[in-house]
This record gives structure tokens, C-alpha cells and sequence, in this order.
């Protein structure tokens, strides 16, 4: 998802700095130029720290963040080590947390500001079987959203995009083969799951002018949501779609 966010802002022009623990097989890439790359576990807040001085060094300012790293493995609650849930949390609450409050010290000096955007889930908003805390970390990251625009406002907007189900490489750890993502993808009522670059458009939207009235908001992209369960068990004569 990452890649289809940073290919977006590439092809519309941007200048995009990408960072992870190690750089990506081949970097994300536009029409004119492709991503910087440096190296951060946004986990560490002395690295977010070196991560965010090294872009305003090598570019002078800094505009929008994505705090798009996280992702939790499936375990069952009761079955997740403290250690495991603890860093599942880390990850994906207070990464981003970490990562606005460097960006935010940068922002809040420039005369245009700065826009953050966090990347939420459904997850956040319902109940999530097998990955509790990361469901948990997302709601976090939603409040977290919020308060910051409070306290940032007006110089640096703070929102959050909330995906829903979203095709990428590693779709198959939970939703199963190329049959089983069809048919989670069928459940949609827009019939099939988000596609990395459809994020990356929501993305996009929220930094740009269009959205300059915009801050602690949540634009949920998520195709419609899901299907209610009950009606596939209701022999009420309810509608069923086109």
C-alpha cells in the first residue's frame, strides 16, 4: 500500500522521501523520477528524529507525511505474547505518533505549514478477530488524530485516511488464494477490494487545496464496507442489490 501511495504523489509531481528498516527491492517510481529512500524504523524515536532532519537537509522543507507503516500477523488474543501485542502497538500508535511530532516541530516553523496523514482501517472501527492489537492501535491512531489537529491547528492539518480491504501482496495471509480474495472481494458492495493506488488517490485529495478546510477529519475508503452477515441468513424478502 505503501508503494501505491508514494507512486501517486511521484506521478502528480511530488518530491517523495520513502523509509523502512531496509530500502525496497526496487523503489517506487513515477513517470519523471522515482523515491528517495532513507533508512528508519519509525519504531525509534532517535531514528524518526535522524529520518526527518535527513529529508529537510537534503530538500529544505517538508510538506506531508504519510504515516502509512503497520500491519499486525494473525494471532488469536489469547494466544499473542505481551511482547508480540506490545509491539504490534508500537508499530502502528506510536510510529505515527513519533513521526508527527518530528514533522509537526518542522511544519510549524515553515510560512505554508504541513499536512500529516495517518492511514487508519476498518480495523479501528469494528471488532477484528486475530488481530486485536492492531485493531486496537488503529482506533488509537483515529483519537490520536484528532487531538493533534486540535493542537496543531492552524498551521498543520492532521487527518486520517481509514482503508478498508485492500489488495496487495501479502493479501493472501488473510483473505486466502486468488477464490478466497474474490469471494471477500464479492462481500463489498462495490464488488471487489481497494487497490493500493485508490489510497494513495484518497491521500492525495487530503493533502492537496481541495482539502485545506480539512483537519481531524476521516475519509473512509472502504468500497461501501461489508455486507451485513444477517442478511445472508434472513428469509425476509429484503433488497439485494442491482
Amino acid at each position: 500500500m505503501g508503494r501505491g501511495i508514494a507512486e501517486r504523489f511521484l506521478d502528480a509531481g511530488a518530491t517523495v522521501v520513502i523509509c523502512g528498516r531496509k530500502p525496497p527491492e526496487v523503489a517506487p517510481h513515477g513517470a519523471t523520477h522515482d523515491a528517495d529512500f532513507v533508512a528508519a524504523d519509525v519504531r525509534d524515536p532517535d531514528q524518526v528524529a535522524a529520518l526527518i532532519a535527513t529529508v529537510v537537509e537534503r530538500h529544505g522543507h517538508l510538506d506531508v507525511v504519510v504515516n502509512n507503516a503497520g500491519g499486525s500477523p494473525a494471532v488469536n488474543a489469547a494466544d499473542a505474547s505481551p511482547r508480540f501485542s506490545e509491539s504490534i502497538i508500537r508499530l502502528n500508535l506510536l510510529g505515527p505518533l513519533h513521526v508527527a511530532r518530528e514533522a509537526n516541530a518542522v511544519m510549524q516553523t515553515q510560512p505554508a505549514g504541513g499536512v500529516i496523514i495517518n492511514i487508519g482501517s476498518v480495523s479501528g472501527l469494528r471488532p477484528t478477530p486475530a488481530t486485536a492489537a492492531y485493531g486496537a492501535a488503529k482506533a488509537g491512531l483515529a483519537n490520536l488524530t484528532t487531538t493533534l489537529a486540535v493542537e496543531w491547528a492552524p498551521k498543520v492539518r492532521v487527518n486520517i485516511v481509514t482503508a478498508g480491504m485492500v489488495e496487495t501482496e501479502q493479501t493472501e495471509l488473510f483473505y486466502g488464494d486468488a477464490a478466497g480474495v474474490a469471494a471477500v472481494g464479492a462481500t463489498v458492495p462495490i464488488g471487489r477490494l481497494a487497490t493500493p493506488r485508490q489510497i494513495g488517490d484518497a491521500c492525495l485529495f487530503v493533502a492537496s487545496s481541495l482539502a485545506s478546510y480539512m483537519t481531524g477529519g476521516s475519509l473512509l475508503i472502504h468500497g461501501g464496507g461489508e455486507r451485513p452477515a444477517y442478511l445472508a441468513q434472513s428469509t425476509a424478502a429484503l433488497p439485494d442489490g442491482p
